[in-house]
């Protein structure tokens, strides 16, 4: 890196942080440090709603998930916008009525103290987990990448977070995360429009979405009923539907977000802003992914995006079957760029003979790619079982470092930092808050004075800083990180919405007349 990038990444990072925290300076008493006082407007809550989901995975995975896989992913999101209506129809009311601290609470009201504990510690564990993950995985990319110390790397991560988010509480998380969203998204269009600025001059935007099409990689919607397709629109309109309305509705990392609003309008505006923003957005993302594809199909990609791995292969007694494989590479690949170029001349032209021939050579010479991949993979697992071969989380930060101007470098390694800490801000902001709320104020010290309170839990966000970035440090058991966040997500999300779908239920029953009550028992 150079010191223009050093400089742009870290005065971002920091001028972020330091404003935050003054904005937030004074927090007196448990409601401000907890709730902001009440006092945010439905912009910075939808921008802080946004930012609280939108993790490093999110700019590091979802592009490399888009060059391997294509544009299906998008589908994930479908169930989004129906879920958040939901929730602002039905869910804000209610903790807004009770004038709750967590979403815990009111499982109390409704249930008991057991129900309601159960909820919360269901979240502590999942979003605990969740927040190692998201603090982890631009460390161990950037480490690999820019040759970092992954333990250093971890440590400036977490303790940046630590220290606004501990110090100024939700109204500094809030804040920060307003600032970077802007950066991240300014960082992501700069990308995109640099990457096509870098095709070559007898290729369109047009024509490069014609060849991601012709590979495979527009295909975003598939109406298949395949249980072996992870995603399609079927999965997408229920999966992502309940696990959005789960995590909207009922965990505590969004629900104290939209709760810091002035009113339920302001907090229904904000998730609105999220069910109109959130999939335009991961399309965004993923169409980034798919021009980085089409870039990489006019100058050469390495075999294997892992370049420490492969550097080790490299020097081991596997070297020479190395130099085959990668000399076959980039033979395949020279050919395969002939036959693009080819593609593209019949596309303007509107030879459709043209068109279907060179297609079906560039499908050969795609799977000829891919089985070569496959060969390199093997010879990895060979050298050390312990390796491992999915790597599609490596290449959108191997474009941006590799080819990416001075200052632009440092911009969007501030996207995935900023990333990082917005996400991450806003899990040990709830941890802090459930646990000082859930268990600490309502089982430990039931009576005592806000300053009390506000101590207690920026002690309990500390220490839930330091177990999350602990926990960073086992990550590297995960394949793709994206997908793995999806998963950690519905092992514990279904249970936690059943808790809060039984209560929104009987209380819609409570509040029908008599008569509609007992028809609604006869059905």
């Amino acid at each position: 890196m150079s010191t223009l990038d050093w400089i742009v990444l870290l005065g971002t990072l920091f001028l972020i942080i330091i404003y935050g925290i003054y904005k937030s300076r004074g927090s007196r008493n448990i409601s401000q440090y907890l709730k902001g006082d009440n006092s945010l407007k439905w912009g910075t809550i939808g921008l802080s709603v946004m930012a609280t989901q939108a993790s490093a995975i999110t700019f590091l995975s979802t592009p490399g998930q888009a060059y391997e896989s294509g544009m299906t992913f998008v589908q994930n999101y479908f169930g989004l916008p129906i879920a958040i209506i939901i929730v602002a129809a039905i869910f804000i009311p209610i903790y807004y009525k009770l004038n709750v601290y967590t979403a815990y609470e009111y499982l109390e009201s409704r249930f008991d103290l057991k129900t309601r504990l159960l909820g919360a510690f269901l979240f502590l564990v999942q979003r605990g987990l969740a927040a190692g993950i998201t603090i982890y995985a631009p460390a161990i990319i950037l480490s690999t990448m820019l040759g970092w110390d992954l333990t250093y790397t971890i440590l400036f991560t977490g303790i940046l977070v630590v220290v606004y988010t501990v110090s100024g509480g939700t109204k500094a998380v809030s804040i920060t995360q307003k600032y970077q969203m802007a950066v991240i998204m300014l960082g992501m269009f700069t990308a995109f429009f640099i990457i096509i600025s870098y095709l070559p001059e007898s290729v369109s935007f047009a024509n490069a979405l014609h060849v991601a099409g012709r590979m495979g990689k527009l295909d975003v919607v598939d109406f298949s009923f395949d249980p072996e397709k992870r995603y399609t629109i079927w999965t997408g309109l229920t999966g992502g539907f309940f696990l959005a309305l789960s995590y909207f509705g009922t965990d505590q990392s969004q629900v104290q977000r939209y709760m810091g609003a002035k009113s339920v309008a302001e907090s229904r505006l904000g998730l609105i802003f999220n069910a109109l923003l959130k999939v335009p957005m991961q399309f965004f993302i993923l169409l980034v992914g798919v021009m980085v594809f089409v870039f990489y199909q006019f100058e050469e990609p390495p075999v294997f995006f892992k370049t420490v791995e492969m550097e080790q292969l490299r020097t081991s007694e596997y070297g020479n079957d190395v130099k085959d494989l990668e000399e076959r590479y980039s033979a395949n690949f020279a050919e395969k760029k002939s036959n693009i170029q080819s593609l593209v001349t019949a596309l303007d032209a509107d030879n459709e003979v043209d068109i279907a021939n060179y297609s079906e050579l560039v499908k050969q010479n795609k799977d000829t790619e891919k089985a070569i991949r496959n060969d390199v993979k093997g010879l990895l697992k060979d050298y050390d079982e312990n390796i491992e071969t999915k790597d599609s989380d490596y290449v959108f930060l191997t474009f941006i470092v590799t080819y990416l101007p001075e200052g632009v470098v440092g911009l969007l390694l501030a996207v995935i930092f900023s990333a990082a800490m917005s996400s991450s801000s806003g899990e040990l902001n709830a941890l802090g808050s459930t646990t000082s709320v859930d268990f600490y104020k309502r089982l430990i010290k039931k009576e005592a004075s806000d300053k009390h309170y506000v101590i207690v839990s920026k002690l309990l966000t500390a220490f839930w800083g330091v177990l999350s970035v602990s926990f960073a440090l086992f990550a590297s058991l995960l394949e793709n990180l994206i997908e793995a966040v999806n998963i950690l997500g519905s092992i514990f999300y279904g249970v936690i919405l059943g808790y809060f779908s039984l209560l929104s239920l009987s209380n819609i029953l409570e509040e029908m007349p008599f008569s509609l009550q007992l028809s609604s028992l006869k059905l």
